[in-house]
């Protein structure tokens, strides 16, 4: 299993004392035995520290479901993704969006 995986995960939940949830560097992996791993953690905002157990089971991977061709799927995989910029510019457009779609479709 890939430790820097793990510490992904770790970053999933928060602090039991103050809520914040961990970063990555937050906690080092003390070991594991099969699939359940030993972490320590320790909480940037309130300074506390814990262990966590964790059973991590490694899994196959899930089959892709889709109804793209693969000329498609190829096209779409090398693609940016989605930032906040792009929301932000979507967000712009559709608040003086006035419905009339073909207006946009048709413009040259």
């Amino acid at each position: 299993m890939n430790e820097g995986f793990i510490k992904r995960l770790v970053a999933t939940i928060e602090c039991g004392v103050c809520g914040q949830p961990y970063e990555g560097e937050d906690s080092t992996i003390l070991g594991h035995y099969g699939d359940l791993w030993f972490l320590s953690v320790h909480c940037a905002a309130c300074h506390s520290q814990g262990l966590v157990a964790a059973v991590i089971k490694e899994g196959r991977v899930p089959e892709l479901v889709t109804d793209f061709t693969e000329k498609e799927y190829d096209k779409f995989r090398e693609i940016d993704v989605v930032n906040a910029d792009d929301v932000l510019d979507i967000h712009d457009f559709l608040e003086g969006f006035d419905g009339d779609l073909s207006r946009i479709i048709c413009q040259k």
